[in-house]
């Protein structure tokens, strides 16, 4: 899925730079992450649910706190003590089920967004001894057996096992795995991408089975992209000749990866396909063992993505039994573990069926019980359900849809809203569920990290980021504010606003340009109270350009999140065509303000936020000057099955409106200055979508800037490279709007 490109930088420690009132902010410091906010890193409760385990030592230790106190217990893993250990630093860690074995993470190399492969050991914490988990090469998506005397992982498409009451014995579950071709146990680019998933495989609650997703797709139609030598990294076997990197991606209307799903009895090693009645081009986006070790949950999305079903296998006899069903006139959210939550008697699906993202509880045998929640506000997260006494806990946009709250409610409804601040509230609870890290903020306030119990009693103050909040907030800095506005058809949109100091909203004295930043895609949400607001979070790249002399402003159009279903769900069909609206009401709307501007009126954004930035200004109104699109996708035929066909059907069904929606079709109208960027080694929004699209404006006679960034990817970082793109792009805005 295009997502907003968000770098999360220094997670840890602040780096606080001396400065005087109202600093002037830096384009290095802000891409090298000196206005970061503090965090806390690895954070995740323990069993007993009055302890919680986080990374310390910046990657040298695990370290056991309580939560009545927020104070260190004990550690319980350090590399210094660790038998064993040769290296200095690990990047993450998998707590066995008792939670007296960890996996230890290190060397950890990316494949695609979500996917890597590492070296992994096993640590047991009570003889601090340290053994590889397999020396046969790197590994992905380890996972322990439910009763902690395996571990199952993926190397080379395979499904591995390794026993550890045998010695650490590793044998193979599957054989038939090859690159580009066929995958076990981890899912297809696709599906990583589209479907949020790196890991397709799973134990039984009795540890005696291992369920898993094939994917077949040596019939995929693959893509490839030139590698060259580059530096930061540097590709050494590219010096002489570039190289290629070709993996398999299906486009809208053609062939996917036929998918099944194979059940391993690890006592027999009998491998079965479970007798899944399902259409060719279905797909299986989950797949989960309940508690019962006789009931595999397989989810189900046909090709449409506009219903849902809910299938419960037997992994033995490989029967199935369709147990819930759930449709849509537009398409349903793509299924995550966070929208099905599995309970030893039950389940809970989130739906908006009713317009509203709301939770419902079910029984395994897909028994509606009740609907939990309910009204005209979105449940934004899900944090769990005590089945003994009911008491659920959630977050919800129910203050505003521009806010987010934390909320306790009782089996008979009873709501207490847990976290009363305003602003964005975000929780992570003990297993217990008494008590919870809370993360709060706005967009004037970097996170305040707290330690809380459920009764409303603050119990320790992790991080206030006061230091940073200080910073940011000096006399003389540029303001930020909300607003609204009508568009002509009536449609009220939210948008947020930054602007510079000192800034005379008569107008008399001087007019200022504006810059539009938006995204805009399908469920997005930009305009919120929240310090990730903005490119970087904390509004920090607008902040700069305010002080440059710019207004910047961002506006969630029709299709954008947080409204319900009929407002996300409008753009159906046509994406593009009435968000690239909602962005010209918008210059239009702020022409109309005396302190702006109306002829030095800019727009930019990156993914969908670039395409939408090209639909915006080719749409035959004149009202942006100059424009920005960075890794934009320029023609949805050149997108990804599964994401693109969830709004907009296949070519074959919806072709009229694929050309609608293309910029390249819209080029003889592009009206505005434009600079187009796009990473080479893109392998989400493929850099063809750019070149297509110049070629089109070189044939329209249109000129126009663009750069490459070599060996880059979606997100176009590393070394050097976020400054030049940020910095490039103040000199195209002061050369195109400041005269």
């Amino acid at each position: 899925m295009m997502k907003k490109i968000f770098m999360t930088l220094a997670a840890g420690v602040l780096m606080v730079l001396g400065a005087s009132a109202a600093e002037q902010l830096d384009i290095r410091k802000i891409t090298n992450g000196a206005y970061s906010a503090q965090g806390v890193g690895g954070m995740r409760s323990m069993n007993d649910g009055e302890h919680y385990m986080m990374i310390g030592g910046g990657g040298t230790c695990i370290v056991r706190y309580a939560f009545k106190t927020g104070e260190v217990v004990d550690t319980l893993f350090s590399v210094d003590n660790a038998r064993g250990c040769d290296f200095k630093r690990f990047d993450g860690y998998i707590m066995s089920p008792a939670e007296d074995r960890i996996l230890i993470q290190t060397k950890t190399t990316p494949i695609y967004r979500r996917s890597f492969t590492a070296e992994y050991y096993i640590y047991d914490v009570a003889n601090k001894k340290m053994t590889p988990l397999s020396t046969g090469g790197p590994q992905q998506v380890p996972s322990f057996s439910p009763d902690g005397k395996m571990i199952a992982f993926v190397r080379d498409n395979n499904i591995h096992l390794v026993k550890l009451m045998f010695n650490n014995s590793e044998s193979q579950v599957t054989t038939d795995g090859k690159f580009n071709e066929v995958l076990n146990g981890i899912p297809d680019w696709v599906y990583e991408e589209e479907f949020t998933m790196n890991k397709c495989y799973e134990f039984s609650a009795d540890s005696k089975m291992i369920a898993y997703v094939k994917s077949v797709e040596s019939h995929v139609p693959s893509f490839s992209f030139v590698m060259y030598r580059g530096m930061a990294p540097s590709y050494e076997g590219n010096a002489l000749y570039p190289g290629a990197y070709t993996y398999k991606y299906p486009l809208p209307g053609v062939d996917n990866s036929k998918v099944s799903v194979h059940t391993f009895d690890i006592k027999s090693m009998v491998t079965r396909k479970i007798d899944l009645k399902i259409d060719e081009e279905d797909y299986i986006p989950r797949i989960h063992f309940t508690s019962d070790p006789e009931k595999l949950a397989i989810v189900t999305l046909n090709r449409h993505q506009n219903r849902m079903d809910m299938y419960m296998a037997n992994p033995r006899s490989t029967v199935c039994k369709l147990v819930l069903r759930e449709e849509s006139p537009q398409y349903i959210n793509e299924p995550t573990y966070q929208d099905i939550r599995f309970y030893p008697d039950n389940f809970i699906l989130q739906s908006q069926r009713n317009n509203y993202n709301h939770l419902y509880l079910y029984n395994l045998n897909g028994v509606l019980v009740k609907q939990l929640t309910d009204g005209e506000h979105e449940v934004t997260n899900f944090y769990g359900w005590d089945e003994k006494t009911g008491d659920l806990y959630y977050q919800s946009n129910e203050p505003s849809p521009l806010r987010r709250a934390v909320y306790k409610q009782d089996k008979k409804g009873k709501k207490t809203r847990l976290t009363p601040a305003t602003g964005t509230s975000d929780a992570m609870f003990s297993k217990n569920l008494q008590n919870f890290v809370h993360t709060h903020s706005d967009i004037h306030t970097p996170p305040v990290i707290t330690i809380e119990n459920v009764k409303g009693k603050v119990l320790k103050t992790l991080v206030d980021n006061k230091a940073l909040a200080e910073k940011l907030n000096q006399p003389g800095m540029p303001s930020k504010e909300f607003f609204q506005f009508a568009t002509s058809n009536g449609t009220v949109l939210n948008g947020w606003m930054v602007k510079p100091a000192g800034l005379d909203v008569s107008g008399q004295n001087s007019k200022l340009p504006v810059i539009m930043y938006q995204y805009s895609g399908p469920g997005s949400q930009e305009v919120l109270d929240s310090w990730r607001t903005g490119f970087y979070g904390g509004t920090l790249w607008e902040t700069f350009l305010a002080q440059q002399g710019y207004i910047v402003v961002c506006v969630d159009g029709r299709g954008t999140g947080s409204r319900g279903a009929e407002f996300k769900n409008c753009t159906y069909l046509q994406l593009g065509l009435l968000e690239s609206e909602d962005q010209v009401e918008t210059a239009k709307y702020l022409a109309t303000l005396p302190y702006v501007d109306k002829n030095r009126i800019g727009i930019w954004g990156w993914s969908f936020g670039g395409y939408n930035t090209l639909m915006s200004m080719s749409s035959g109104e004149p009202v942006f000057k100059a424009g920005i699109a960075v890794a934009p996708p320029t023609y949805w035929k050149y997108y990804d099955s599964v994401y693109t066909e969830r709004f907009m059907r296949t070519p074959q069904e919806n072709g009229e409106n694929y050309e609608k929606t293309s910029p390249i079709n819209r080029a003889a109208n592009l009206n505005g200055s434009l600079l187009l960027m796009h990473g080479m080694a893109d392998d989400n929004v493929h850099v063809r979508n750019s070149m297509e699209y110049a070629e089109a404006l070189v044939q329209a006679d249109k000129q126009f800037d663009m750069f490459y960034y070599t060996n880059r990817n979606h997100s176009i970082y590393g070394g050097n490279t976020r400054y030049h793109i940020f910095n490039k792009m103040l000199n195209f805005w002061n050369e195109k709007l400041k005269k």
